[in-house]
């Protein structure tokens, strides 16, 4: 797994100005794979302890179906780590309503996404429930 932190050394101010741009201050406090929220885990962190999840299941069972159960923000940087995708955008990315399935192939070519968030088993009223 590759996780690398995004540069904003070259647009920092220097020690003597003191004063960060707007852009700065975006750069430093928005990007949700480095900021944790308020009592939670870094988007990096989740990505990291799943990935060695998902690398154990692996090695354990080398064939078959594996289904994964966890919170929906979690899912989405699982399925950002597989495929690839910046992990701190996992929100901006991935659309997961709340019990939605996806599935992903972990083939010798790599993480191969069969289905995202699909809902077909929900009722009609659990699928268009607002906040879902």
């Amino acid at each position: 797994m590759s996780i690398t932190r995004p540069s904003v050394a070259s647009s920092l101010p220097s020690k003597s100005s003191g004063k960060k741009s707007p852009i700065q201050v975006f750069l430093l406090t928005s990007y949700i794979g480095w900021n944790a929220p308020t009592g939670g885990e870094k988007g990096i962190d989740i990505a990291r302890r799943s990935s060695q999840v998902i690398q154990e299941i692996e090695e354990r069972y080398p064939s078959g179906n594996i289904l994964i159960v966890s919170h929906k923000a979690t899912i989405r940087i699982m399925l950002c780590e597989l495929l690839g995708i910046d992990i701190g955008r996992f929100r901006d990315r991935i659309v997961m309503p709340t019990g939605a399935v996806s599935i992903v192939e972990l083939s010798s070519r790599g993480p191969l996404l069969h289905t995202l968030a699909d809902r077909c088993h929900l009722d009609e009223t659990l699928r268009s429930s607002i906040g879902t």
